[in-house]
């Protein structure tokens, strides 16, 4: 390792270590409340910086990575945090810059709309002080930066009771800002990307409840998690786990190396996407499995964590969406175990 990766590593470390204590585990709404934005925690993200991490400097960003990135969406993930750092951050945030507009501090979604100028299940709509909007128009794809009153909105919530409202613009009304053709499939594969890390955050936090529910609880005798068939459960969700985070840092690896418009990095964020919405059904059924009907009860928190990983896996993008993405991949090239060890013809 060398001198540099040393301290970049040692860096990365003391970030994790900051978000840890930044972050509580698990929100404290009951099944069928609507979660509703943690004001609190967001004006400590604000005050770090975390609020616009990766957003440029000269943009009032604090100039950061996808490492720093990922390390802080595992950790909302993990927390089930209810703030949009995703969606402030590196999708409207981003779309501003792409459009060259400033970047106020204020709480943001971002939505793509069609050519009635309609979007649905847009993450934390009806709290955000301001919309950008991508659409398609005759001259082009174009960013717009809308205030909440300027949209109409229709509250709708997602499994885990996450805002995912329907919004709608008259794009007759709306002055847009001229972005590059491609934008809108980044913004696809970038929603996969933190959708797929903050779902091995949440998978994280799962397995510390099973592993401390199976050790604590006894049942004829001895621990839950001395009975085979109790291990067979929690080794698969370690496994699925473990799966997701490799699969989501190697995307992210993917993207340092190429940016988002290469076709390694597309190829293994839909790999990242499609693993992570798999994943979600063992772990979801295992955890349950292994706390029987305490994890049900509106008091125990797993509910929030399952619910929310079974959630993210249909957004931008279904799981055999992705999974279609790949089949595709291996069938333009031929020799599977190429594809996979290198990834797809540049």
């Amino acid at each position: 390792m060398s001198g540099q990766d040393a301290l970049q590593s040692t860096e990365l470390r003391d970030f994790a270590q900051m978000l840890s204590e930044v972050f509580t585990s698990g929100d404290d709404h009951r099944i069928g409340e609507v979660v509703e934005l943690d004001r609190a925690l967001w004006s400590t993200l604000t005050e770090l910086g975390l609020d616009r991490l990766t957003g440029s400097e000269e943009s009032g960003g604090s100039g950061a990575g996808w490492l720093e990135a990922a390390l802080l969406l595992e950790a909302a993930g993990s927390a089930a945090a209810a703030v949009p750092v995703a969606e402030n951050d590196l999708l409207a945030g981003w779309l501003l810059e792409q459009a060259g507009l400033e970047a106020a501090p204020a709480v943001r979604t971002a939505a793509v709309l069609d050519a009635d100028g309609r979007a649905r299940h847009v993450p934390w709509a009806r709290f955000a002080d301001s919309i950008v909007v991508l659409w398609e128009s005759p001259q082009g794809w174009q960013v717009a930066e809308l205030a909440r009153g300027d949209v109409e909105i229709v509250e709708a919530v997602n499994l885990a009771a996450e805002p995912r409202d329907h919004v709608r613009v008259d794009l007759s009304t709306v002055s847009g800002h001229d972005v590059p053709a491609g934008t809108a499939d980044e913004f696809r594969y970038r929603g996969a990307l933190v959708r797929a890390l903050a779902t091995a955050g949440g998978m994280d936090r799962i397995l510390e409840l099973v592993v401390d529910h199976t050790t604590a609880r006894v049942q004829f005798g001895r621990p839950l998690g001395k009975f085979q068939a109790v291990q067979a459960l929690v080794a698969d969700i370690a496994t699925e786990a473990s799966l997701v985070h490799a699969a989501a840092d190697g995307a992210v690896d993917a993207v340092l190396a190429g940016g988002f418009g290469d076709a390694s990095t597309r190829f293994a964020i839909a790999a990242a996407a499609s693993c992570a919405g798999h994943a979600a059904s063992v772990v979801a059924r295992n955890a349950h499995q292994a706390l029987g009907a305490i994890g049900f009860t509106m008091e125990h928190e797993l509910h929030r964590h399952a619910n929310r990983i079974l959630s993210w896996r249909s957004e931008f993008g279904t799981v055999a969406s992705w999974d279609s993405e790949l089949l595709a991949a291996a069938g333009e090239a031929g020799d599977v175990w190429a594809l996979i060890t290198g990834g797809p013809a540049r």
